[in-house]
C-alpha cells in the first residue's frame, strides 16, 4: 500500500484559516452562527473552526458534536459502532449552523448528520464544511467550505490524522 501526503500541519492550519475567514464574510449576520462537528474528526475540526471564526468576530462562537451512528444507512454493512454522546447545549432553532467533517466522499454521513441535528430543532439555515473533498458522491450533497479537492479513486483511501486524535496533523491518500 502506497501513501501520499496530501496536506501536511501547515497545509491543514492555512485551509482552516481560509474555511474560517470564508464562513465569517458568508454569513455577515453571524449573530446566530453556531459551528457542530461530526463524531470522530469533525469535532477537533469544528472545535478549530470555532476558535479561529471566534478569534475574527472577537466573540464566543457555540460549539457541539453529534454522533450520527444511529442515523447511517449502512449500519447492516459495517456492523454495529461505538454510540458517542451527542452534545449540543444549546438551541439550534433559527441558527445558522456549520456542520463540520473531516472528508466529504459518497454524502452519506452528511446526510445521516442531517437526520440527527433535525432531533434538536429547526436551524435557519445548515452549511457543510469539510476538510477534504474527494468526490464520488450518491446523494445531492455539496460543501459550502472546502480545505482542498482532491479527485480520488473510488478504491483508494482518504485518511485525516489529527493532533488531538493521532498526535499529528496530516492528511494522506492511500492506494
Amino acid at each position: 500500500m502506497t501513501h501520499t501526503l496530501l496536506m501536511d500541519a501547515t497545509a491543514i492550519e492555512r485551509a482552516l484559516t481560509r474555511m474560517a475567514h470564508e464562513i465569517v464574510e458568508r454569513n455577515s449576520d453571524n449573530s446566530g452562527l453556531a459551528i457542530i462537528g461530526i463524531r470522530t474528526n469533525g469535532v477537533p475540526l469544528a472545535q478549530r473552526l470555532a476558535k479561529l471564526v471566534a478569534g475574527i468576530l472577537k466573540r464566543d462562537i457555540p460549539t457541539g458534536e453529534i454522533d450520527i451512528s444511529m442515523h447511517r444507512d449502512d449500519i447492516a454493512l459495517r456492523g454495529a459502532s461505538a454510540i458517542g454522546a451527542t452534545q449540543v447545549a444549546f438551541d439550534i432553532t433559527g441558527k445558522t449552523i456549520v456542520l463540520v467533517d473531516d472528508v466529504l466522499f459518497t454524502g452519506r454521513s452528511t446526510r445521516a448528520a442531517l437526520d440527527e441535528l433535525a432531533d434538536f430543532g429547526r436551524p435557519q439555515r445548515i452549511q457543510l464544511a469539510v476538510l477534504v473533498d474527494r468526490g464520488h458522491r450518491e446523494l445531492p450533497i455539496r460543501a459550502d467550505f472546502v480545505g482542498k479537492n482532491a479527485p480520488t479513486a473510488p478504491q483508494e483511501r482518504v485518511t485525516v490524522r489529527l493532533a488531538e486524535v493521532d498526535g499529528q496533523d496530516e492528511v494522506v491518500i492511500e492506494r
